[in-house]
């Protein structure tokens, strides 16, 4: 079997001939970009700089020949531009890093340092307007920067939040033909991040693309406005599911069912221990619109829908599903309450689980290889059967990670898969 109907078999709850894996297809399974160098060292691979292709986290390109000597299964297609705004693809740049590695980025990856000897990043690149994101000084991906306008309660404006979410151009929707042909035709599966689904994405709540954006854009603000203005939210995610539909329907009709799974939102839910709302208010305030989306893609494509949420989500795993949700990540077993056999027994015939194979915060990190060998033998044991399992870590594999642990990781993979 190929690896898409591998994939196929997996994500509609039959039983495949072997586990499937991404690594390095979206912005929350990837990989930094000094852990893939290392990992090319050590699969023997050509040393050389490696692109860029997540700027905000520095997650780097996997790459064919590391694709093929780890047996990676999925393909991510990517957007046009970035988080900060600028075109994502050739012509690349050499930049060297705070940390010494010598990496590809986009021509408009441009940077400064200020006078802490931080690192600072521009919307669309450019420097001569105010900073959107920075990478400490010690730092390994950037943080974004608030640059959040006095709030003037009766000024308050929906289209002031929704400025980065317009329809679609002819540009990228041929993007999109070419991106999703390239990632359809090298026989693996295909998911894709279309963009402007995120309902509140705290990543994206700040704009780090846009010069000088207005509305909510504080990341506290924007949590303390889902209590004190929950009629303002809502106007924003009615309106934007509104375009995202609009968008999702061009979009289909370039791509088609070459696309296997869509990213539809990274809005987190939880934290290590509870979470950021309660579950009634996710009904009322998020519920309507996810499924808005996800039923127009269940009834007009052949896609799963792909949510990402870090933390203790167990409570909210019946919404997600009622929600319209086929796909959960990164399922992250070291949060309260996400026992690994409690969420396949209670939810595993209605939601696949992408991500879960090992803890990210601990155990990849700081473990030993004979403990993440037991870690991962032990998930895949669970969460495999009866297919409904993608693997891939707890969110994405960070720098300064022991290689040895990586390898230990994929070697226990192979062996549980019977290689």
């Amino acid at each position: 079997m190929s690896s898409r109907e591998q994939f196929l078999k997996t994500v509609n709850h039959q039983q495949p001939d072997r586990i499937v894996l991404d690594f390095g297809a979206t912005a929350v399974t990837g990989i930094h970009v000094q852990t893939i160098s290392k990992l090319r060292r050590h699969f023997g691979l050509q040393r050389k700089p490696i692109r860029v292709i997540e700027p905000f986290q520095m997650l780097g390109e996997v790459g064919w020949e590391l694709i093929d000597s780890i047996g990676i299964d999925v393909i991510g297609a990517w957007g046009k531009n970035n988080m900060f705004g600028f075109h994502n693809h050739a012509p690349f740049k050499e930049w060297k890093t705070p940390w010494g590695q010598r990496v590809m980025v986009p021509l408009n990856f441009n940077t400064t340092v200020d006078d802490a000897g931080d690192l600072l990043m521009y919307p669309e690149g450019d420097t001569s307007v105010s900073p959107s994101a920075k990478m400490p000084k010690s730092g390994y991906f950037f943080d974004a920067i608030i640059r959040q306008e006095p709030v003037v309660e009766e000024e308050l404006n929906v289209d002031d939040n929704l400025e980065e979410f317009g329809l679609i151009s002819d540009a990228e929707l041929e993007h999109w033909r070419v991106e999703v042909d390239k990632a359809y035709y090298s026989g693996k599966a295909v998911i894709a991040g279309f963009g402007g689904t995120a309902l509140g994405d705290i990543a994206l709540v700040p704009a780090m693309n846009l010069k000088a954006p207005k509305g909510i854009r504080d990341v506290a603000e924007w949590y303390m406005s889902t209590v004190m203005r929950p009629d303002y939210v809502k106007s924003i995610f009615e309106r934007q599911v509104e375009i995202a539909i609009e968008n999702l329907t061009r979009i289909f009709a370039v791509v088609g069912n070459k696309v296997n799974a869509m990213f539809v939102c990274g809005t987190d839910f939880g934290t290590q221990d509870s979470t950021f709302c309660s579950p009634e208010q996710f009904e009322e305030m998020w519920l309507p619109y996810y499924k808005r989306i996800n039923d127009w893609i269940h009834e007009n494509t052949q896609w799963k829908t792909f949510k990402h949420s870090c933390g203790a989500v167990e409570g909210f795993m019946d919404s997600f599903i009622r929600a319209g949700f086929d796909i959960i990540n990164p399922v992250q077993i070291n949060a309260t309450g996400m026992d690994p056999v409690k969420l396949k027994q209670k939810y595993g015939r209605d939601l696949v689980f992408w991500g879960g194979g090992i803890d990210t915060q601990k155990m990849l990190p700081f473990g030993k290889p004979g403990e993440v060998r037991e870690q991962v033998l032990r998930t895949c044991d669970v969460f495999s059967k009866d297919g409904g399992f993608v693997f891939n870590t707890v969110h994405n594999i960070q720098a300064n990670v022991p290689v040895e642990n990586v390898v230990a990781m994929l070697e226990a993979i192979q062996e549980f898969n019977g290689k």
